[in-house]
C-alpha cells in the first residue's frame, strides 16, 4: 500500500506540471488565434491627396498588406443634395482618397506608432487614424493574460520539482542500505540507483499516458469547445502526437535529472 501510495503521489505531481504545461500552450494558442482574429477586423484609415495602391503602401511599412480605398459615395450624396452635377464632378476632383489599410498581423503598439510615423512621412498622406487607444487596451489585455498564466504555471513547476525531488529522496533513503550494499561488493554507480531511475521513469511514463487520455477527453469535451466558439476561435486543445510527445519528453526529463541530483548527492555524501 506505501508503494502505491509513494507512486501516486509521484504521479500526481508530474500531472500538475503537465496540466500546468499544457494549459500554458492552450492559452498561447489561444491568443495567437485571437491576434488572427483581431489583425482581421483591425485596420488603419489613410488619407491621401493622390492615388496609392496596395504595393505602394507596403513599400512605406511591410506590415500593410492590403489597401482598399473607400468610396466617397455616400458622403458627396449628402453634400451634394443642392449642388449642380458639375460642382459635384469637381468636388470629386478636390476630395481626398480615403484608404483602409488592413494588416499582415496584430501588431504591437509599437508597430503601430512606427506605421503611422512612416505613412505621414510620405508626401501625399495627410492624416492617419490608428485608433491606437482601443489598441492599446486589448493588446495590453492579452499580454496580462498571457503573463497571469505563465506566472501561474512557473510558480506550479517550481513547487512540484521540489516535491518530487524530495519523494525521489525519500525512495533513496528506503533503498540507502541496499545501494550501500551493492556500493561495498563493487557494483556501479548506475546500477545501486537503477531502482531510483526506473520509479523515476515509470512514473513519469504513468503521468504521461493518464495526461495523454485526460486531455484525449477535454479536447473533445462539447463545454469547451463551446468556449471557443464564444469568442470566434478554433483552438487545438490537444495535438494527439506532437503535444504528447512534448509532455512525455518533459516528464521523463524532468525525473531523470531530479533522480540524477538524488545519487550525485548520495555519492558525495558516501
Amino acid at each position: 500500500m506505501k508503494s502505491v501510495r509513494n507512486h501516486l503521489s509521484l504521479v500526481l505531481a508530474l500531472l500538475s506540471i503537465l496540466f500546468s504545461m499544457q494549459l500554458y500552450f492552450i492559452v498561447e494558442r489561444s491568443i495567437d488565434a485571437y491576434k488572427v482574429k483581431l489583425s482581421q477586423n483591425y485596420s488603419v484609415i489613410a488619407v491621401s491627396k493622390e492615388e496609392l495602391s496596395s504595393e505602394a503602401f507596403a513599400k512605406i511599412n511591410k506590415i500593410v498588406s492590403q489597401a482598399k480605398e473607400i468610396a466617397p459615395d455616400s458622403v458627396i450624396k449628402r453634400l451634394s443634395s443642392d449642388m449642380k452635377s458639375t460642382n459635384v464632378e469637381l468636388l470629386k476632383l478636390t476630395l481626398p482618397r480615403f484608404y483602409k489599410l488592413s494588416l499582415s498581423h496584430y501588431p504591437s503598439p509599437e508597430e503601430i506608432k512606427k506605421l503611422k510615423s512612416d505613412l505621414l512621412a510620405h508626401n501625399a498622406i495627410t492624416k492617419v487614424e490608428d485608433f491606437a487607444h482601443t489598441h492599446d487596451t486589448v493588446y495590453k489585455l492579452l499580454l496580462l493574460f498571457k503573463n497571469v498564466v505563465t506566472l501561474f504555471s512557473s510558480v506550479v513547476l517550481l513547487v512540484t520539482v521540489l516535491l518530487i525531488f524530495k519523494e525521489l529522496r525519500i525512495w533513496q533513503y528506503k533503498h540507502n542500505e541496499r545501494m550501500s550494499i551493492m556500493g561495498l561488493f563493487g557494483a556501479a554507480l548506475w546500477l545501486r540507483s537503477a531502482v531510483l531511475f526506473r520509479l523515476a521513469i515509470v512514473d513519469a511514463l504513468l503521468a504521461s499516458f493518464v495526461a495523454f487520455g485526460i486531455f484525449t477527453y477535454l479536447s473533445s469535451y462539447p463545454w469547451v469547445l463551446d468556449q471557443f466558439k464564444n469568442i470566434g476561435i478554433d483552438v487545438v486543445v490537444f495535438n494527439p502526437i506532437d503535444d504528447f510527445l512534448m509532455i512525455l519528453g518533459v516528464a521523463v526529463a524532468i525525473s531523470i535529472v531530479l533522480a540524477s541530483l538524488i545519487v550525485l548527492g548520495h555519492k558525495e555524501e558516501a
